[in-house]
């Protein structure tokens, strides 16, 4: 097991799909109580990754440590917080429908509460009783973001969040993230979008299942020389390693 210290340590990481090698021996750490991003293309590996760390898939090699355990005895203990890029949403449902039944699988106590806890949050709560197919993209977002909130997670792992979003709803979103990152949640999210990495405490520049380079945005930029952490990306990608 690797240390406690951080929220997410991954070393030498690999995983592989068929031909396909997702993760190419990715070795991050995650600082408990920060922001962290996981910046690249598409296919580049962050919901690989992301799915390790939530205990949906089983690396092939290298280590893992979630929160100090195993990814599954982590989730399976409340303390994380999955938002996937697709609502995976009950559309027939109302939104406390679809919560109350979300909170009933991961046993979430004092589900009433929570509920309106994490409606409040996502300031959902005057649509609690509307029907999932009645509610814009915007607000199905938010209602994923809710359902992601209900065990009260130490580690909230979101993955490309605000893709689709208006950027009202986006600012919206990461001023969430920011409150929920001041009260000690950890955050590790996905994004392709380069205006949302200075949001992040630090970022992992990451391509072909690789972590590229890491630090903040400033430094990122400072490394390579650029003035925008798009031209820092291009710059670091073509670097030799």
């Amino acid at each position: 097991m690797l240390g406690t210290a951080s929220a997410v340590e991954a070393r030498d990481v690999r995983k592989r799909f068929g031909p396909v090698e997702a993760l190419r021996g990715l070795t991050v750490t995650v600082r408990t109580g920060e922001i962290y991003g996981l910046l690249g293309p598409n296919g580049s590996g962050k919901t690989t990754l992301i799915r390790c760390v939530a205990g949906l898939v089983r690396p092939d090699g290298g280590a893992l440590s979630v929160l100090g355990d195993r990814p599954r005895d982590a989730v399976a203990s409340g303390r994380v917080g999955y938002m996937t890029q697709v609502p995976a949403l009950y559309v027939e449902l109302s939104a406390q429908e679809n919560l109350a039944f979300f909170a009933a699988l991961m046993g979430v106590s004092d589900a009433d509460g929570r509920i309106e806890r994490a409606l409040r949050t996502v300031e959902l709560l005057d649509r609690r009783r509307s029907v999932v197919a009645t509610l814009s993209g915007g607000m199905r977002q938010r209602l994923s973001l809710a359902a992601a909130l209900l065990p009260d997670p130490r580690l909230l792992l979101l993955d490309e969040p605000t893709v689709g979003v208006d950027p009202g709803l986006r600012r919206e979103f990461w001023a969430h993230f920011r409150s929920l990152a001041v009260a000690g949640v950890t955050i590790l999210v996905a994004s392709h979008v380069m205006d949302e990495a200075a949001r992040c405490d630090r970022l992992g520049l990451i391509r072909d299942g690789r972590v590229l380079a890491e630090g903040s945005a400033e430094e990122l930029r400072s490394r390579a020389g650029t003035a925008d952490l798009e031209s820092a990306f291009l710059a670091l990608s073509e670097a030799p390693s």
